[in-house]
């Protein structure tokens, strides 16, 4: 185990080795530690889980995608082996099953608690992800009280769920890809749905993501956003899954799906749920209509005619009554995930939201301490395999400069 090191990295997913790559290529001498293996945060995610952007989105310097499938969607396991392939390529200095605890900044650089002791580092890079920390809604433990209650991180498969009716929380893509997973294994579920907006899988006879590409969507940064809480709103609702297609509450609900409002809590024996069912199938309508609107300015950028527009169906859809604790068999929890960086001491590290304090990945109040693989580090991909690698080069080229 080495004891000091120029440049230490924190992780070894998709932004830890692009930076590994890029120090690589600068001749800056580096580690990289992970407490599980290269790629391994991929296997937190359930069994039949793909990627819902197009493989071709797959641009890690010189790790992209050279597959035969490049509008296909690759599985949980085949973005391990692409990871795993890709830090072989270049001979990543990959340490694994070595977690970093906890980091000390110290005069002239930094401190690393790790699983098999410390390791001191000049400059560190945190590339620890955007799924660090599940986020658990208080109403959770209320449901605890009563049934088995799983979060998404542990969600295998149906046959992982006690049979009978599931109860789901949670609005975003991992909430509605479980939900469809259950309903076609046969089970009964109820969705208390979020607000996350709905995107066409594909339009004319192009994917949804390549006309968000040309239109600039995922150059967005924060300054674009209507308010910095933004950064906390949910994905757009599509599945890769099966050649990929349309995937939101709609279809979920013509799959046989229950839709309710928020859960608020227990009462003799029955859920209790606000009223907020029209606003989240408003708030996903309303997703389709503007990734449409950016189909029309992607057309006009790359200069061909706007193909015919996908329509969301506007049929009504009812709330389905709350159903009764008991007539429950467990409950799936995919509210999503935050960022946490408890580990490293020092204050004023992150915002209110818990995003670093930073610019171009360099910390406003760590000297030396870097972040690459944060959601809206410097755009809207930035937490991306299509973009992942442009964030990493940026922080290389202050770390070899």
């Amino acid at each position: 185990m080495l004891a000091d090191v120029d440049v230490l990295v924190v992780g070894a997913g998709q932004a830890g080795l692009a930076v590994s790559h890029a120090l690589t290529a600068n001749g800056v001498d580096h580690v990289v530690l992970d407490r599980d293996r290269a790629g391994g945060a991929w296997a937190e995610r359930w069994d039949s889980f793909c990627l819902v952007t197009p493989n071709h989105t797959i641009r890690l310097p010189g790790g992209e995608y050279r597959g035969d499938d490049p509008a296909g969607y690759l599985t949980r396991a085949e973005v391990i082996a692409h990871l795993r392939a890709y830090a072989e390529s270049f001979g990543a200095p990959v340490v694994e099953h070595v977690g970093v605890d906890a980091l000390r900044p110290t005069d002239g650089g930094f401190v690393a608690d790790t699983t098999e002791g410390e390791v001191r580092a000049r400059r560190v890079v945190a590339c620890t992800g955007a799924f660090q920390r599940e986020r658990r809604p208080p109403i959770a433990d209320v449901l605890a009280v009563h049934l088995p209650v799983i979060g998404s991180a542990s969600y295998r498969s149906p046959d992982s769920v006690p049979g009978g009716r599931v109860l789901v929380i949670g609005g975003g893509q991992t909430a509605a890809q479980i939900s469809e997973e259950l309903l076609l294994a046969g089970r009964e579920v109820v969705l208390a749905a979020g607000r996350a907006p709905a995107m066409p899988r594909r339009v004319g006879d192009r994917d949804g993501v390549d006309w968000l590409i040309d239109a600039g969507f995922f150059e967005q940064t924060v300054a674009d956003l209507p308010g910095p809480a933004a950064r906390l709103g949910a994905n757009p609702l599509v599945t890769g899954q099966r050649g990929g297609y349309d995937l939101n509450l709609r279809t979920l609900a013509a799959h046989g799906a229950r839709l309710t409002g928020r859960v608020r809590g227990v009462d003799a024996g029955r859920l209790v749920v606000s009223e907020g069912l029209e606003e989240a199938i408003a708030s996903g309508d309303a997703g389709w209509a503007a990734v449409c609107h950016l189909v029309r300015v992607a057309a006009e950028r790359i200069g061909v005619p706007v193909p015919d527009l996908p329509e969301m169906p506007g049929e009504p859809i009812s709330a389905a009554p709350p159903p009764r604790i008991d007539e429950l068999s467990a409950v799936i929890v995919a509210c999503g995930f935050r960022s946490d960086y408890g580990w490293i001491g020092s204050p004023d590290l992150v915002d209110d939201l818990g995003f670093p304090e930073q610019h171009d990945g360099a910390s406003d109040t760590v000297p030396g301490l870097y972040f690459v693989g944060v959601p809206w580090l410097r755009t809207r991909k930035s937490p991306l395999l299509m973009g992942v690698g442009e964030d990493a080069d940026v922080v290389v080229a202050q770390l070899a400069g």
